[in-house]
């Protein structure tokens, strides 16, 4: 087997599990109980059917089979690629999105926490939706500058 395929393989398998195992353990906490409320921030439970803000909520049982395909076709997709430099990004947008389609199978829509409400009231989310947010980010450099993906 290329080399190449087997590091890509390591690091993504890693960093996928890693996020999914945390995120799930925090994830853990909320639905045995555990709730703490300050004058900013809330941390609840909320069981969102949608995706960001609620949308796509009407998809009811469809979504999670739509983002699980998503989630595959990315996989493949930077699989195709070998590109090294992808695997810790996409590895952390992975794990992210697999934990929170998981929770979809399991608990019947994403379990959200973190809920701001400081000068403004902002979506409830969860660790695995900052983890993506910055793995995005992370992608968005990669793309925009290659120079810093050499393989």
């Amino acid at each position: 087997m290329d080399k190449v395929y087997l590091k890509l393989g390591g690091i993504l398998f890693l960093t996928i599990a890693g996020i999914f195992i945390i995120d799930q353990n925090i994830k853990m906490l909320f639905v045995e109980g555990f709730r703490y409320y300050t004058d900013c921030i809330d941390l609840i439970l909320v069981y969102n059917k949608g995706v960001a803000f609620s949308m796509l909520s009407f998809l009811d049982e469809w979504l999670k089979y739509i983002q699980l395909t998503m989630v595959f076709g990315i996989l493949a997709y930077v699989v195709y690629l070998k590109k090294i430099c992808y695997s810790i990004p996409v590895g952390l947008l992975l794990g992210g999105a697999f934990s929170n389609v998981y929770d979809r199978f399991i608990h019947g829509g994403v379990v959200d926490m973190v809920y701001w409400h400081c000068g403004f009231d902002f979506a409830v989310f969860n660790f695995a939706d900052v983890v993506i947010d910055i793995a995005v980010v992370w992608l968005l450099i990669l793309n925009f500058k290659p120079n810093l993906c050499k393989n």
